[in-house]
């Protein structure tokens, strides 16, 4: 009996098993009384916006940081090139991937009357089209990133390095610790996001577009464990421990729909398991902008679902135009729930033939769907990070 107290005390207090309960406690408030479980909106919304509050300071000081630990800024420009070059092959063949899987299985192959676009021109959107210029000045995460590197690249330079080092290593001290403190909020913050999504949508919504919901996971659980397991298998490393490493950011971010709130501790278990400070810092916040995975099978998916249930037919060049935009568009997603759904919108727009109006029978899932797109982001961010460190030589075995 001793030895029941402590071990049910570890079990209690585990992260893990508290988010897990409060997913549970969600579920069953949403579908039994939806209608205060719409009001637990706010506390999952709240989280997410407090974490969100730590992400400029902690990306800023991690990669300030990180630069005037490497010394050699060669060093620091090649980490960056491979880690896009890296971005940009992954990220292309999730959207291949998604897009074959979305041909095959065509789970838009349904019997909806009036949706036959007779006229696909018609369809043509007024709304506003991707613009990297608006990407470019009004991705905040981007702009950090910017600031950071040229403050690091600027204090490797400096005479008084090693004083102004020393000052922002107190100050990422305390942020982190006060960080800390935030988390043990994250059971809130999961009730009240999966106890808004069931009572707003309801079990019973899902079953029009649960073909394309079980694509779009089956799809992303394919590629975590094929593709990337691959990838991590090559460098003498195994997915599922890796996977077991990250299980509370997993659930975190099955909660919130939101790869950003696990982004600090993440970045922290990644140098737990080997990977460098400075590659970590530098792969991590870029990733976030660049290397979204998840995001990618979705955009890919969802476009292809559209045509079908509209009867659009496509040919081989409006396909390989589908995957040209979306090398684009996907780029400027980020790693926040809902972003996915906005990016399809500016991509349906670009292609001038998919009706738009389309979307509309995406609202009802897209939450549901948002939790595989973020949780497949935050892994090949992961992995990515990993990759880059290992070709790097960055990498001590922390397990």
């Amino acid at each position: 009996m001793q030895e029941a107290k402590p071990v049910l005390y570890r079990i209690l207090s585990n992260t893990a098993f508290q988010v897990l309960l409060a997913i549970l406690a969600g579920i069953f408030l949403g579908h039994f009384y939806p209608e205060q479980a719409v009001k637990m909106e706010i506390l999952g919304k709240g989280f997410v916006e407090i974490i969100k509050l730590f992400i400029p300071p902690i990306i800023f000081l991690t990669i300030v940081l990180g630069i005037s630990r490497v010394g050699d800024l060669t060093k620091v420009g090649r980490i960056g090139i491979k880690a896009l070059i890296y971005f940009e092959v992954v990220t292309t063949f999730a959207l291949v991937i998604g897009l074959i899987v979305a041909y095959v299985v065509r789970p838009g192959d349904l019997d909806i009357a009036g949706l036959t676009a007779k006229d696909p021109s018609r369809y043509t959107s007024r709304q506003e089209a991707f613009s990297w210029t608006d990407f470019l000045l009004n991705n905040s995460t981007l702009r950090v990133l910017v600031i950071a590197l040229i403050t690091g690249v600027g204090l490797s330079f400096l005479k008084q390095r090693q004083r102004v080092i020393d000052t922002l290593e107190r100050v990422a001290h305390y942020i982190f610790f006060l960080l800390k403190w935030v988390m043990y909020l994250a059971p809130v913050g999961a009730f009240g996001g999966m106890a808004f999504a069931v009572g707003k949508f309801g079990l019973q919504t899902l079953l029009p577009l649960a073909k394309l919901m079980i694509c779009v996971y089956i799809t992303m659980a394919l590629f975590i464990f094929l593709v990337l397991g691959s990838i991590m298998r090559y460098y003498k490393m195994r997915i599922f421990a890796f996977l077991k490493r990250i299980k509370e950011e997993l659930l975190l971010v099955l909660a919130t729909s939101s790869s950003e709130a696990a982004l600090p501790s993440i970045m922290k278990k990644l140098e737990g398991m080997g990977c460098s400070k400075p590659v970590v810092g530098l792969v991590i916040p870029t990733g976030y902008s660049f290397n979204l995975d998840g995001t990618s099978i979705y955009l890919s998916m969802a476009v292809i679902f559209i045509a079908q249930l509209y009867k659009v037919d496509l040919s081989f060049f409006e396909l390989l135009s589908i995957i040209g935009i979306l090398m684009i568009t996907s780029k400027g997603a980020a790693g926040v729930t809902g972003s996915g759904f906005i990016v399809l919108a500016s991509t349906l727009t670009a292609l001038h033939k998919i009706p738009v109006e389309g979307l509309a029978f995406l609202l009802g899932v897209d939450k549901f769907m948002s939790e595989a797109r973020a949780i497949t982001n935050l892994i090949g961010n992961g992995v990515a990070t990993i990759v880059i460190s290992k070709s790097e030589k960055e990498f001590v075995d922390g397990s």
